[in-house]
């Protein structure tokens, strides 16, 4: 089913994430969509923002390391050809809308959006996903409980029909201890809904216990393709060689190798709590989400530094 984000109930779908990793070259960007078909993910993910629409003119002005995230946009014209390259390779088109033109870009081309964590706390951008009645995936790193629960509001008021959470960690890697995957099930029970694991950790004990343990419904996960992508030195990027076993279920070493895992001490110290809130490293971070009112990062309390 391509108007879904999530499949078959009781399977769990990948979605590969290009993120900034495309060097804005089309050609790059059908390889990625042919790898993560290769890989048998449901979806391929890309993200359509433009700079001057992400951050507050006071940051742009003032700071050389957002401007350089110019080199990363993804053109708009690109978007039609990814659209019908997933098409004739069998796997779903999905990006991430940064402004609300992006929304309406996207509309014609994309199976679902996904929602980045950074901009759960606007409320537009929440309703304008919502009202096109395509399915939304959204991520929830930094958010606690209350905030999660104000933007599934939004979009359920907005008539939301297919919802997919994405628990998540935003930093940049993701450690094991700070993964808290039991909030899988927090999410679940609370708002009744697909839930998933967005992956910041490469690490595939950690993938393993959020698919077999906590039953995630979908986990998305950043792709890169040879080691080369503007992400990859971050350390949160898999190579396609690397996540491959992981995604394929279908041979008895796998299944082996997921069940000698799910117990090990790796994954169990990323099952952590369960209490729905950010951890320490992403503490400083939620300030520099999305202003509820503008849409612009930072919030407008800490943009006053920049001006």
């Amino acid at each position: 089913n391509r108007n879904t984000a999530s499949g078959n109930a009781g399977m769990t779908r990948f979605i590969a994430e290009v993120s900034s990793n495309h060097h804005v070259d089309l050609s790059r960007c059908l390889d990625f969509i042919d790898i993560a078909a290769a890989l048998k993910c449901t979806a391929v993910k890309f993200q359509l923002f433009r700079i001057d629409r992400l951050f507050a003119p006071e940051i742009l002005q003032a700071s050389a390391e957002h401007n350089a995230r110019r080199d990363w946009e993804l053109p708009s014209e690109f978007i039609p050809k990814l659209a019908e390259h997933c098409q004739q390779v069998g796997i779903q088109f999905c990006c991430t809308p940064f402004d609300l033109e992006a929304v309406n870009t996207l509309e014609p081309y994309v199976a679902f959006y996904k929602i980045a964590s950074y901009e759960l706390t606007w409320d537009a951008l929440l309703a304008a996903c919502a009202c096109t009645g395509k399915p939304v995936v959204l991520s929830t790193g930094m958010a606690n409980l209350d905030e999660v629960q104000h933007a599934v509001a939004v979009l359920r008021d907005n008539q939301c029909q297919d919802l997919t959470l994405l628990h998540c960690v935003s930093a940049y890697p993701a450690r094991i201890e700070e993964c808290n995957l039991a909030a899988i099930q927090t999410l679940r029970d609370h708002f009744g809904c697909k839930v998933g694991w967005s992956d910041h950790t490469v690490n595939a004990d950690v993938i393993q216990r959020a698919r077999t343990h906590w039953q995630a419904d979908v986990i998305e996960f950043h792709l890169d393709l040879d080691g080369q992508g503007a992400e990859f030195d971050n350390g949160h990027c898999w190579l396609p060689q690397q996540i491959a076993a992981l995604i394929d279920d279908t041979h008895a070493v796998v299944i082996k190798r997921m069940n000698e895992t799910d117990e090990s001490h790796s994954s169990q110290l990323a099952d952590g709590n369960g209490i729905k809130q950010p951890v320490t490293r992403e503490l400083t971070e939620r300030d520099w989400r999305a202003d509820p009112e503008d849409g612009l990062r930072p919030f407008k309390s800490i943009r006053a530094e920049y001006g």
